[in-house]
């Protein structure tokens, strides 16, 4: 083991939340908790007490002792763990497209005469695709900004293109390719000035990097919980929406969860009041039994704690990328500066699709990102700094023997 590696696991003072995963015991190196978290170890005895004891037992009457309480309860959860805003102001439900979907589309409702659309060319594709189906919904048009895939949207790139006809400025808080880290207080009071709001996608950053909505005066917020926040394969996504907005704004999928009275069922929608208003359909349960879990992890740890765990083992990625990958023309594609850069790193390399495919097979789990991007997403409480070492030593191993004859 290499001896810096050694002593950052010894002075880790996380470290000791790493056996709460299952499979970190492996040898196994996983470099996609930006993906797909692991699953804590409780969360399979919490699904089969579920199954056995509320579904099982208590069958229809869960929803009225728990269940239909429980995207709100989760959602208070979600929001002091993680995302600094207060009670009633977050809610869980539907797939992160879905919540995009409403929250534009309620968004651009809220600025009537207003025709523009603010959003980066290297957004998440979601982002991107939900936007354009708005605004061709709507009659309005895209503002792009055009940004380095390296880094990512500026305070002065959104200074130069908001306006009157801003509507909306939608913006990653990290960048999904480079991990750029945006300013959102910053984004935020600029989109203000000109009369727009503000939605900002918190998936690769909430539950890894601290996040004070209410602080920064955020109008709307949307993030997954199958990332840094452990949820599992489609777990429910979450959305924001500032306690100022939530009687102003009309969410565009009326369902009966979201009516005011769901058992009236009667002839016409009234919406519920307050963040209840945003929900559609009837919530996922299963599906958000296991974020619970991390969530009660995350609070336990702090998430300033986690936030310095994630600088380390970031800041020792780039390090270790410096000393083995850099001499074989491999170029950091992320902020050099920890306090620009979230909880991933991406090493771009041309033959970095292949080295990838090659790394799956020696149980090495990073992703691949276009243009030549290997991203390693290192989630801070299940990682640690060995297996960093061990899958950056990986990688230089398969690049070295991936002469032109091999391929």
């Amino acid at each position: 083991m290499d001896p810096a590696a050694a002593d950052l696991d010894a002075g880790d003072l996380l470290g000791g939340y790493r056996d709460r995963f299952v499979g970190a015991e492996s040898p196994l190196v996983y470099f996609d908790g930006n993906s797909l978290g692991r699953p804590l170890r409780v969360t399979g005895p919490r699904l089969t007490a579920f199954v056995e004891q509320e579904w099982g037992g208590r069958l229809i009457r869960g929803w009225d002792e728990a269940w239909l309480e429980l995207p709100r309860v989760i959602g208070d959860d979600l929001a002091s763990a993680c995302l600094g805003a207060g009670p009633g102001t977050v809610t869980v439900g539907d797939s992160t497209t879905v919540l995009l979907y409403k929250l534009i589309r309620a968004a651009v409702a809220a600025r009537p005469g207003r025709t523009e659309i603010v959003l980066d060319r290297d957004q998440f594709p979601t982002d991107r695709y939900v936007a354009a189906g708005v605004a061709d919904e709507c009659g309005l048009t895209l503002r792009w900004i055009d940004v380095d895939t390296t880094a990512g949207v500026t305070p002065d790139q959104v200074a130069a293109v908001v306006g009157p006809q801003t509507a909306l400025v939608l913006v990653n808080h990290v960048a999904y390719r480079s991990a750029w880290l945006a300013d959102v207080p910053a984004i935020t009071r600029i989109a203000h000035d000109a009369g727009a709001l503000v939605l900002w996608d918190l998936c690769h950053s909430a539950g890894v990097v601290p996040v004070l909505l209410e602080e920064w005066e955020v109008d709307l917020a949307v993030g997954c919980t199958y990332k840094y926040l452990n949820g599992g394969p489609g777990s429910p996504a979450f959305l924001y929406v500032a306690g100022r907005l939530q009687d102003e704004l009309t969410q565009p999928i009326q369902g009966w969860m979201g009516a005011a009275e769901p058992f009236l069922m009667g002839p016409s929608y009234e919406p519920a009041q307050g963040i209840r208003r945003f929900l559609s359909g009837t919530p996922a349960i299963v599906g958000m039994l296991a974020l619970q879990d991390m969530l009660a992890l995350v609070a336990d740890a702090g998430i300033d704690a986690v936030r310095a765990k994630s600088v380390a083992l970031t800041s020792y990625a780039v390090d270790v990328a410096d000393e083995l990958l850099t001499p074989l023309g491999v170029e950091l594609a992320s902020p050099r500066d920890p306090e620009l850069r979230g909880g991933h790193v991406t090493l771009n390399h041309p033959l970095m699709r292949e080295v990838t495919a090659a790394l799956w097979q020696r149980d090495v789990i990073p992703d691949y990102r276009d243009p030549h991007g290997l991203r390693i997403g290192l989630s801070p409480l299940s990682t640690s700094f060995a297996e960093v070492r061990s899958g950056l030593e990986s990688v230089r191993d398969v690049l070295v023997g991936m002469t032109p004859s091999d391929r």
